[in-house]
């Protein structure tokens, strides 16, 4: 038995529905895995622009920039309005959807370093925590879920008070340009960088907000699951329904059984894509079920053939030759009735294919050319935005690194690796899910033979290129010579940049604490030295040295020059570390500021010519209409 069911799969029909059932179930894992990757993607882009907003507030809220003198030709003098308060410290954590973790790490307190020489653009990439999105809840759920991926705006901790400040900046803003209009004073210009940043951060979230529509179609808050078709009453078994379907819609001849039509699958315009895959998925099991078992009784019906012909060389006698007869009659009538079936699963599968797939496809290439055109507005802005960084100057106001600057330079620095990371995942498991499809539907559009019974199998054998070929192999194509190599180097290129700057500040904390530990010397030694030359000075008061104490007082003073001597030495160390430790604020603060300047505008600039390909690639795609 299991000799012939070995040989029954290696029937070429058999072969090609298994591997139809393989690359469907392959589909169905890369539309998972795509969904994630998009859902993560744009969760990322939200983080990416808080995060860069936190790490921008180590910098003075207004930093000043050479710009032209604003000349009024009024000549009265009108009083210049005071700078705005400071901002507040936006110290909130990043907002991050429901159904991803909290980013976590554990940061061990910096040793003694050496000072780092390598090239930004070499520093080793390292990789964010790896995205576990949650179970897949029932459809009545979908909302709230929703709700918890995507908030409202004003559900996003820190990003209210970020606005709020940007208004009252503007407010006092448009004051200040109003009274130096009417002003003959020469005003510096100068740039807010909260307010640059808080700009990103506006636009990374309108990019984000971008992507919902498609993270509905990819139902990216459905992500691992064992059926769609779960219901308040618990799990139900999807293969036993859909073979309901055959007797109800989808008779032998043909004749739809009207009395069931409430079941809940007619309702297919309501159907997703991942549901839709679901039934493909299924009906293609039984289709390699359903072919499987049409061999077996093919070749069951050779071989009663093949003992009928020897029966009658032998000169059997008639008896025995008509039961033989009979049992080929029934074989041959079972072989049909196989056929039958096998025509109306195909016709299913091809069903699903024409007027559920398709249409979701078309509808999700229409979504992705919006939303990426969307997304190319956003970083183009955003590039528009970072030119203010060229001219900004900072040399006179080093800031130190305090232990809360540098937990949201490793917050970038890890945002930024896992958005780079779900940039990957989201391109190649596209790629994948439409790589998976075009297999399978190669494979569909072969037509199933019947040698023994002359015939073909297809229930539209006259459609040689239905309109879901013309789209998948477009689409596959378009992916492969998608451009994204920039894109992903220059993410990259950023985050390797904020890694080399949280070990220039893990040096300029070794020298902080280098510098702690000598002031506490010195101040301790320099106690030391005031209490004993104070006792000193008081044994030897003039008067009271005797003839002998005079002649070894040249000899006592030495002693105390030599002691001074030791403090003084230890306060010009002191001192020195002092400036090293000024001079490696000021190289961080520098540092940051030059590594935000360029590679800045190398991302945005990367992200928006991509995001431009990407617009017109699905632009392209869309044209595709249904027919």
């Amino acid at each position: 038995m299991g000799c012939s069911q070995s040989k029954m799969e290696k029937e070429e029909a058999v072969a090609r529905c298994k591997d139809r059932h393989h690359f469907m179930k392959e589909a169905v894992s890369a539309r998972n895995a795509f969904a994630a990757a998009h859902s993560s993607y744009a969760t990322y882009l939200n983080n990416t622009g808080a995060a860069l907003t936190d790490f921008a507030a180590q910098f003075p809220a207004s930093v000043a920039a050479p710009a032209a003198a604003a000349i009024a030709t009024n000549k009265s003098s009108y009083e210049i309005p005071l700078p705005p308060p400071p901002l507040p410290e936006f110290s909130a954590p990043l907002h991050r959807s429901s159904t991803m973790p909290e980013i976590t790490w554990t940061r061990h307190k910096p040793d003694p370093v050496e000072t780092i020489t390598e090239d930004e653009e070499d520093v080793e990439e390292e990789t964010g925590p790896p995205y576990q999105p949650s179970s897949y809840p029932v459809p009545q759920e979908q909302d709230a879920a929703w709700e918890c991926l995507f908030p409202p705006v004003e559900n996003i901790p820190g990003r209210v008070e970020r606005r709020r400040a940007k208004k009252e900046v503007a407010a006092l803003k448009k004051g200040k340009q109003a009274v130096e209009g009417k002003s003959s004073v020469k005003v510096k210009q100068s740039v807010n960088l909260v307010e640059v940043f808080t700009d990103l951060d506006d636009h990374f979230l309108k990019a984000s907000e971008a992507a919902h529509e498609v993270s509905k179609l990819l139902e990216a808050t459905r992500l691992h699951y064992q059926s769609n078709f779960v219901d308040k009453r618990g799990h139900i078994d999807y293969s036993a329904r859909v073979i309901r379907v055959v007797t109800w819609n989808r008779s032998f001849i043909g004749t739809p059984n009207n009395n069931d039509v409430k079941d809940g699958f007619n309702s297919e315009e309501h159907e997703t894509l991942a549901m839709v895959l679901d039934k493909l998925l299924v009906w293609e099991k039984k289709l390699h079920n359903e072919v499987k078992a049409a061999e077996s009784k093919k070749f069951e019906y050779r071989r009663k053939v093949t003992e009928l012909n020897k029966l009658k060389k032998r000169g059997t006698n008639s008896e025995v030759l008509e039961r033989a007869k009979a049992i080929i009659n029934h074989l041959h009538t079972r072989c049909i009735v196989d056929m039958q079936s096998l025509e109306s699963t195909i016709s299913e599968i091809n069903r699903l294919r024409d007027q559920l797939l398709y249409p979701r496809l078309v509808q999700i290439v229409h979504e992705m050319a919006t939303m990426w055109g969307v997304m190319q507005v956003h970083h183009e802005e955003q590039l528009n935005i970072v030119m203010l960084l060229g001219s900004l100057d900072i040399s006179q106001s080093p800031t130190e690194t305090s232990e809360h600057h540098h937990d949201r330079t490793y917050q970038l620095m890890i945002v930024v690796q896992e958005w780079q990371s779900q940039f990957d995942k989201l391109v190649n498991n596209q790629k994948e899910f439409i790589k998976a499809l075009n297999n399978w539907l190669e494979l569909n559009l072969v037509l199933i033979e019947s040698n023994d019974m002359g015939e073909k199998l297809s229930s539209s054998p006259n459609v040689k290129s239905p309109p879901i070929q013309i789209i998948l192999h477009a689409w596959h194509d378009h992916l492969e010579k998608l451009p994204e190599e920039l894109a992903r180097t220059a993410i990259a290129n950023f985050a390797a940049a904020i890694d080399t700057i949280l070990h220039e500040q893990e040096e300029e904390m070794v020298i902080k604490r280098k510098c702690e530990e000598t002031r506490k010397e010195y101040a301790r030694k320099s106690r030391q030295f005031n209490e004993w030359e104070y006792k000193y000075n008081q044994k030897k008061r003039p008067g009271e040295l005797g003839p002998d104490q005079a002649e070894n007082n040249n000899d006592s003073d030495e002693i105390v020059r030599e002691k001074r001597l030791l403090v003084e030495l230890l306060k010009k160390r002191l001192d020195e570390e002092e400036e090293d430790y000024e001079r490696q604020c000021l190289h961080v603060r520098q540092k940051s500021l030059r590594s935000l300047q360029n590679h800045l505008p190398k991302l945005f600039k990367a992200m928006s010519d991509f995001s431009l390909e990407c617009s017109k690639m699905y632009s392209e795609l869309s044209l595709y209409r249904i027919t």
